[in-house]
């Protein structure tokens, strides 16, 4: 099979798929619909590639700081694509861009030395860091560029080479990426594939991937897991997410009105660690329902190109159908629209933005994961059942208490069963930081060093000392 430039995949035997614009849910590019029988070559170039690559790390680097200046650079040319294809404002879509950049930047970063073990015998012990070899990288729609360079970029710092899997839903901008990145990269080193399942789960379940690195739904995270254990291949996992928001009694509703709803609804709530339901004090239900209410019925909904739009619409048509479901059943079972509620009467996949009282705490909407813009609020009187409900899901991604007293505050979200846990804000996270959850929400941790080390291997050099 031929083969090509990194990030393009060699050229297709079968057909195209046609791109949607959630904002007109018509089609308006195409992409290689690649066969699962065509990734051997794939992987078996990314194997030669790696041969190369793992051996000098200052090469990496230098590579992978010249990578972020071509992203940065072509930001002009991702970020309308992006938009184009996932939904998002212009605005959001150059954040994506930069983040992507900055990650490069940040893990480019030479490795550090081996290390020195000592425990008072004779012996000199150092412990090296190997790469693992080609890593299968399995992106959603939501966050196609910064989901792709949480997983690339640690890997390929560590001297791995990395075959990449978009969303068909958004399979653009991932490999105008990596084309933009080819520039800096080996051949093979970086390579995108396109195409609609099983070419994913083939991917995952490969044997001569290394690592399956993973982002997405938690029935997929588990056939994911399932494939990759047929070669013990390394897996890590970020997974479904039903974030709660507890809220203290001694919080300043409209102080944090507009923070607690952008929290919810920034991305149009496709956000794996979006606020997904709160909890409020009894007393301060009403005041929070309608001061989130307020917000939704006057954020600007519309097409991601059009300037000011904030929120765009949902990604795809089966997404849209799900927020749809999850909605008419909390409101068929006694919940009330406060704001929102339906589908916007216009082209594409629009939904009003959604906030609901009196829903049902057993219902979907409050166990599960919507995904899109409607948002629970629901009242407590006790607020050790207030952290009881938030924690009494399979999930364990974030969390967030938001009140004036910090330290009571943070008190309280020592007690949230999550892997990271914000007061007074939500969904912010830094390069430098561990992001994993724990229960469904996920295996394995990004970010950080430990994303770093979760590319690598040990290996010991155990030796006497001289005489």
């Amino acid at each position: 099979m031929p083969t090509s430039r990194p990030g393009r995949a060699p050229a297709p035997r079968s057909e195209c798929f046609a791109v949607l614009d959630p904002a007109t849910g018509t089609p308006f590019a195409e992409a290689p619909d690649q066969q699962p029988d065509e990734l051997d070559a794939v992987v078996e170039q990314a194997h030669e590639a790696w041969l190369g690559w793992r051996a000098d790390p200052i090469t990496r680097s230098k590579a992978l700081f010249t990578a972020a200046d071509a992203v940065e650079t072509a930001g002009a040319r991702l970020a309308p694509l992006l938009t184009r294809e996932q939904g998002k404002p212009l605005a959001d879509s150059y954040a994506e861009v930069a983040r992507a950049a900055a990650r490069l930047r940040y893990f480019a970063e030479p490795l550090p030395g081996p290390q020195k073990i000592t425990d008072g015998r004779p012996v000199r012990s150092e412990v090296h860091w190997r790469p693992l070899g080609p890593v299968a990288a399995i992106v959603p729609w939501n966050f196609p560029l910064q989901l792709a360079s949480a997983k690339f970029a640690p890997a390929l710092a560590a001297g791995n080479t990395v075959v990449l899997k978009p969303s068909p839903y958004t399979p653009l901008a991932t490999r105008l990426l990596a084309s933009v990145m080819s520039t800096a990269l080996p051949e093979g080193v970086l390579t995108v594939v396109t195409g609609h399942e099983p070419l994913g789960a083939r991917l995952a379940a490969h044997p001569g991937i290394r690592h399956v690195t993973f982002t997405g739904s938690v029935p997929t995270g588990r056939a994911v897991a399932a494939g990759a254990a047929a070669s013990l291949a390394r897996v890590t996992l970020e997974l479904g997410g039903n974030d709660a928001a507890v809220l203290l009694d001694d919080v300043e509703v409209e102080r944090i009105a507009e923070r607690l709803f952008w929290a919810a609804f920034r991305n149009c709530g496709q956000v794996c660690m979006a606020v997904k339901r709160v909890y409020a004090p009894a007393r301060l239900h009403s005041q929070v329902v309608e001061a989130l209410a307020h917000h939704a019925k006057t954020v600007v909904v519309g097409a991601g190109l059009d300037p000011g739009t904030q929120l765009g619409p949902v990604n795809n048509a089966p997404q849209l159908a799900r927020v749809e479901s999850y909605t008419a059943q909390a409101l068929a079972d006694g919940a009330r629209a406060a704001a929102g509620g339906h589908r916007l009467d216009r082209p594409g996949y629009f939904f009003a933005p959604t906030v609901l009282s009196d829903v049902p705490p057993a219902g979907p909407l409050v166990t599960g994961e919507q995904f899109g813009p409607v948002l629970p609020v629901l009242p407590y009187s006790n607020l050790d059942e207030a952290v009881d409900a938030a924690n009494g899901t399979g999930f364990g991604l974030g969390g967030s208490v938001w009140g004036a007293d910090l330290d009571r505050a943070e008190e309280v979200a020592g007690r949230l069963e999550c892997g990271t846990a914000w007061i007074n804000h939500h969904a912010e996270i830094s390069l430098a930081q561990p992001f994993a959850g724990i229960k469904e929400s996920g295996v394995g941790v990004a970010g950080g060093p430990w994303g770093l080390y979760g590319n690598l291997r040990p290996f010991v050099v155990h030796r006497p000392e001289e005489a």
